[in-house]
Formats: C-alpha cells, sequence, structure tokens
C-alpha cells in the first residue's frame, strides 16, 4: 500500500525529527508535516528529517489535517496514497507501531483503524485525569447517538484514502478526530480499535491537557461536534 503519514505539528522542534525517525523504513511513508504556525524550528527541523513541510499558519487542529488532505488531493492520481495515517508531532505516540494500524487494512478487515491509548500500555501521567473523563464522556455518547464503539478518540490513526474523501471532513479545531469517528458510524465505514502505547511528552506542553483552559476548550469543542452532527 502507498501510504502517506499527515503530522500536524505547533513548536515541536524538540520533538518532531524523532516522530519521523521512528517511522519503520518498510512502511516507505510520504511523510508529510503541516506547520501550524509555529514560533521555533519546527519547520526546518522537520524538513531536515526528510519530511515534506507544509504551512498553515491559521491556527487548528482541524485546519491543519485539511491542509495536508489538500495537499495529497493535488498530487497526480498515480502518486495518491492507498492510506493516510495521522500521528501527533509531540513523541507521545510510537510511531514504530504504525504497522499495527495498518495491517487491518492491508488484510481488508477495517477501512478505519483507530489507535487506543485505553487499551494500550500508557506510562504513567500520560494521559491526565481530564483526558481520561473526556474520552470516557465522549466514547459513551459515540455510542448513543451514533452506535460507534470506541474506548478513545486517539490522534494516532489509519483510513483509506478513498473513504478520508469520502467522509468530507470539515472540522477545524480539536472536533477532528470526533468528527471522523462519528461520520464513519453514519456511513457505515468499517472501523476498529487496536491497542497503542503512549507516552508523557519529553518537551515542551500539551497544546489540550497543558492548561485547563486548553482542556476545557477542547472538550466543549469535542461535544458541540457530537450533537452538531446528530
Amino acid at each position: 500500500m502507498k501510504t502517506a503519514v499527515l503530522i500536524p505539528a505547533l513548536n515541536e522542534a524538540g520533538n518532531i525529527a524523532r516522530v519521523i525517525a521512528d517511522i519503520p523504513p518498510h512502511v516507505e511513508a510520504l511523510v508529510v508535516v503541516i506547520d501550524n504556525g509555529s514560533s521555533d524550528a519546527t519547520p526546518q527541523t522537520a524538513r531536515n528529517a526528510g519530511a515534506t513541510v507544509l504551512h498553515e499558519p491559521l491556527r487548528g487542529y482541524g485546519r491543519a489535517c485539511l491542509k495536508g488532505i489538500n495537499y495529497l488531493q493535488q498530487l497526480p492520481p498515480g502518486q495518491q496514497p492507498d492510506v493516510v495515517v495521522f500521528i501527533d508531532g509531540d513523541y507521545s505516540d510510537y510511531p514504530a507501531e504504525m504497522p499495527l494500524l495498518l495491517q487491518p487494512i492491508l488484510l481488508g478487515q477495517a477501512e478505519l483503524v483507530v489507535g487506543s491509548r485505553v487499551l494500550g500500555k500508557r506510562q504513567k501521567g500520560a494521559l491526565t485525569p481530564q483526558q481520561r473523563f473526556g474520552n470516557w464522556l465522549a466514547t459513551q455518547i459515540l455510542r448513543t447517538l451514533y452506535g460507534a464503539v470506541y474506548t478513545d478518540l486517539g490522534p494516532f490513526r489509519a483510513i483509506r484514502w478513498q473513504t478520508l474523501q469520502s467522509l468530507n471532513m470539515q472540522d477545524l479545531n480539536f472536533g477532528w478526530t470526533v468528527e471522523m469517528q462519528l461520520k464513519a458510524a453514519k456511513a457505515k465505514v468499517k472501523s476498529i480499535e487496536v491497542p497503542v502505547s503512549y507516552r508523557p511528552r519529553s518537551w515542551g506542553r500539551s497544546k489540550v491537557s497543558g492548561t485547563v483552559k486548553g482542556s476545557f476548550m477542547a472538550g466543549y469543542i469535542i461535544l458541540k461536534t457530537l450533537f452538531k452532527h446528530r
């Protein structure tokens, strides 16, 4: 499978090279880092590590992801990917576990594979209490409103390129992951979770869980997205 890896990044100069370096060589992926208005050396560091770097100066997690999707759509048909992997640039996920997400798609068992930090091995402090509660609440609402059974809204995920395009993703912020999962449920896309490992970031501060305001705003946007599409 031709694979593209999209990595939204904001001020991740201390992490982004390690994320890129840990992508398994046999995946042979097109690695695209979408710089979301960094004030540090994130773009140059990513470029030096071998990634294609795009610039999206308007802040927003979903906006950065959409920038990456638009880039892939502009590629000649023969160069477009079969599968797209999303992973954050903070080195909290383990890029080496990418084959765990790709294998079910390769075997025809799923079109969307979400890496579950809840089911996997987590280092102490990797998921804050507010993250755990937010995940639990959002996944319960997903099950109630859309019949989608998940344990996590984790950003580490893989999806068939054609399926991704059919979902018509639109969220510009932190509702991106839950929008993908609920739209997949509504479209009856075959989706599964696989356990993935998770660790605390070793450099910098999280834009979501790093502050009370960030956690509150992310939670509000996720809940708003869940009910809006209902």
